[in-house]
């Protein structure tokens, strides 16, 4: 006579989850972005939050630029994470179009002075049509604008400019030489790939006296 085996219990899963607060890296202050379950803090790392410019800077004015950060490390109750990237609201970046006017598209990679690899996606606005060869200049203006500062920049003061508007505004000063526009916003930023400290050049080894 065979033996009736005892129902297997199951874990109760929710129970056995806690409660992590997670924070913005130095760049953004480390102020608290939010709070997450999970059963296991390992289970954490990877995670991506999204929250806004304005809860961390408390600026209303902000409220349309959200950020994406991914978690690294959790110690105890606490998830610290990195900036991963960025972008505006879908209203707001409607809001910005406005009739008999131009739109400026770019897409641009940049590679940081500690190399990390972002791309960025930039919209220009001109209150009146803008011809093709000046969409072009434009266009080239923006992508200058970015390499360079790309260049002189780690990726924490590169995150730093993306959402706070410095770049941008950079780019406008450059191009209204060219054309007189509205508006320039970085509507979109990506980590590609991390990059690491920038390392010393390598001496060259002593020569031993002749």
């Amino acid at each position: 006579m065979s033996e009736t085996k005892a129902p297997v219990k199951l874990k109760d899963k929710w129970r056995q989850k806690k409660w992590y607060n997670v924070f913005a890296p130095a760049a953004f202050g480390n102020v608290e972005i939010g709070k997450t379950l999970a059963d296991d803090p390992q289970k954490l790392v990877g995670r991506v939050l999204e929250t806004t410019l304005y809860n961390i800077t408390e600026d209303f004015s902000l409220l349309h630029v959200k950020l994406h950060f991914r978690i690294t490390k959790v110690e105890g109750d606490k998830a610290y994470t990195m900036f991963i990237g960025h972008d505006l609201a879908r209203d707001y970046l409607r809001s910005l179009v406005r009739r008999g006017g131009s739109r400026i598209d770019g897409i641009f990679n940049m590679v940081t002075k500690d190399g990390y690899k972002v791309r960025v996606g930039i919209i220009a606005l001109s209150a009146v049509r803008t011809k093709s060869s000046q969409k072009r200049v434009i266009r080239h203006l923006m992508e200058d604008t970015v390499n360079k500062k790309s260049a002189q920049l780690l990726y924490d003061e590169l995150a730093q400019q993306l959402v706070l508007g410095k770049i941008a505004s950079e780019i406008y000063n450059a191009a209204k030489s060219v054309y007189p526009l509205r508006k320039i916003e970085v509507r979109k930023s990506e980590l590609v790939e991390a990059g690491s400290p920038v390392q010393p050049a390598p001496q060259p080894e002593a020569q031993p006296p002749k």
